[in-house]
């Protein structure tokens, strides 16, 4: 293990290489590294013709993370999850500058250990019947993308896609300390996301691996409980600056994330009310099956724990797919952060356990519905946030609970005497009649028995036989006008539509 500076971890980067960037999303990204490869790149021009694989794209939205790497030339592939925390990355992506692929997050989580165990890929079920399918754009995010790269097999009479794994030059990981032999520990890290994995990986294929950490300690001083990533498995650590180091992109450190035995609240964050209401109405959902162990996703649905510490309501065990067991998770650029959790697994080891149906109801956001159930959270006109785990959680979950605004775009709504009030209507329809990219696959669920509902801030819906049903509407809503006459996506309407619990709105 030797210790060099972040410039020179970035002179060690050659062209074409296959790098895995760490992180989560906004967590645990080697910051220093990879703004330092971008500074290389403007001075030098090289490396050149990289390619990236990684599970969430860590990013502040705000040319941090991957965005360092956005550069013309420096990127010639990208093989992502979740890319809504980099959106000069994604730019690039939509524009056709690099050969771009969405794949779900939990199959990449899951290719780092296929490499290192030197498989030829992944087989799984996630992605069949949405856009990822071969059947459909095989995951290619603009024209210029190399088709062909996941195939359809059929094993047993069962359909599954398969996705290959390639070879590893280089993973960047980070953690918090590291001692003198190299040994790694995550104790200050809010999730240990794929750190052993991804060294795995990249050592298995002949490459090299880069730590970031904030702190280098005297050799024998860690205990080996707590070391997460061998020192034989590390070829150069990079000590970061504090500014370079934080523990989310919001958050230099917050102790409630990784400290055991922190009484009180969760730091408090405002929550508008159309989120706070959707949020309420999914804690009656979780209500309706206490014990369960639940997934919530980015968005809406990581309000849904603040919400239920508020109401003082903790018969459930949230998860978040970075690996937090228990707790409330974090929202904003904190999201894959548990505040108070209980336990801590792998980023893989978690998708593992969603993709099992291990998981009773799961909450997640969308952007888009169709007639037929449909849910779009993948692509936008002129952005490509990605699927992310998106396609593993709602797939497998025995329940699926979908939560967001009726509209998008500047959606104003007050509560008062009694009723809600649309003051303006969002500038964007997010009930459409087909969905331009399917990220969940409404025929299939209805077909599987999967119960699936939609919650928004003015009306309830659940999949009925491939069609919307319309289940409440929130006091003070006109049903032709407000929501009818809000969506371009067909629905049924019962004799027993019942109006929203007008605590809901308080």
């Amino acid at each position: 293990m030797q210790i060099i500076s972040a410039d020179a971890a970035a002179r060690l980067i050659e062209d074409s290489w296959t790098i895995i960037p760490g992180g989560f999303g906004c967590c645990g990204h080697p910051e220093a590294i990879t703004a330092a490869l971008g500074r290389r790149f403007r001075a030098e021009g090289r490396p050149r013709n990289l390619s990236l694989l990684f599970a969430a794209g860590s990013g502040d939205r705000c040319g941090r993370g991957l965005d360092h790497l956005a550069q013309d030339g420096l990127v010639r592939r990208a093989i992502g999850g979740f890319w809504g925390f980099t959106p000069r990355l994604g730019a690039m992506a939509v524009a056709g500058k690099i050969d771009a692929h969405n794949w779900p997050q939990g199959v990449i989580s899951q290719l780092f250990r296929a490499t290192a165990a030197r498989l030829p890929g992944v087989l799984s079920r996630v992605g069949i019947g949405t856009f990822i399918d071969p059947d459909q754009d095989g995951g290619c995010l603009n024209a210029t993308s190399q088709p062909g790269l996941i195939r359809r097999m059929e094993i047993d009479g069962a359909s599954l896609l398969f996705y290959p794994t390639s070879s590893i030059n280089c993973a960047l990981i980070r953690g918090t300390h590291v001692d003198e032999a190299g040994n790694l520990t995550m104790e200050h890290e809010v999730s240990y996301q794929d750190g052993l994995a991804q060294a795995q990986a990249a050592r298995n294929c002949g490459g090299i691996v880069i730590a970031q950490v904030a702190e280098v300690v005297a050799r024998g001083s860690l205990r080996p409980q707590d070391v997460r990533v061998p020192g034989s498995l590390i070829d150069y650590v990079v000590v970061a600056d504090e500014a370079d180091h934080p523990q989310t992109y919001a958050e230099a450190f917050n102790p409630a994330y990784v400290e055991a035995g922190l009484a009180g609240a969760p730091r408090a964050r405002p929550i508008p009310l159309e989120r706070r209401v959707v949020a309420r109405r999914a804690l009656e959902e979780m209500r309706k099956h206490p014990g369960a162990l639940v997934n919530l996703g980015i968005g809406i649905p990581s309000e849904i724990g603040l919400v239920a510490h508020q109401a003082g309501y903790d018969d459930f065990t949230l998860t978040v797919e970075s690996g937090q067991f228990g707790g409330i998770p974090a929202s904003g650029l904190s999201f894959g952060a548990s505040a108070h959790s209980q336990a801590l697994i792998e980023q893989s080891a978690m998708f593992d356990l969603y993709d099992g149906g291990g998981i009773d109801i799961a909450f997640l956001g969308f952007a888009q519905v169709d007639s037929a159930g449909n849910v779009n959270v993948s692509h936008f006109p002129g952005k490509t946030p990605g699927i992310g785990g998106f396609a593993n959680i709602s797939r497998a979950a025995k329940r699926q609970v979908f939560c967001g605004t009726f509209t998008a775009g500047g959606l104003d709504v007050d509560f008062a005497d009694g009723a809600l009030r649309i003051r303006r209507e969002g500038r964007e329809r997010k009930f459409v009649p087909h969905v331009p990219k399917i990220s969940f696959n409404g025929g299939m669920a209805a077909r599987s028995g999967q119960p699936v509902t939609y919650i928004t801030e003015r009306a309830v819906f659940e999949l009925n036989n491939n069609c919307l049903k319309l289940k409440e509407v929130a006091p003070g809503i006109d049903i032709d006008r407000d929501i009818v006459g809000q969506m371009g996506a067909s629905i049924l309407i019962g004799n027993n539509v019942r109006e929203m619990d007008r605590h809901l709105f308080e």
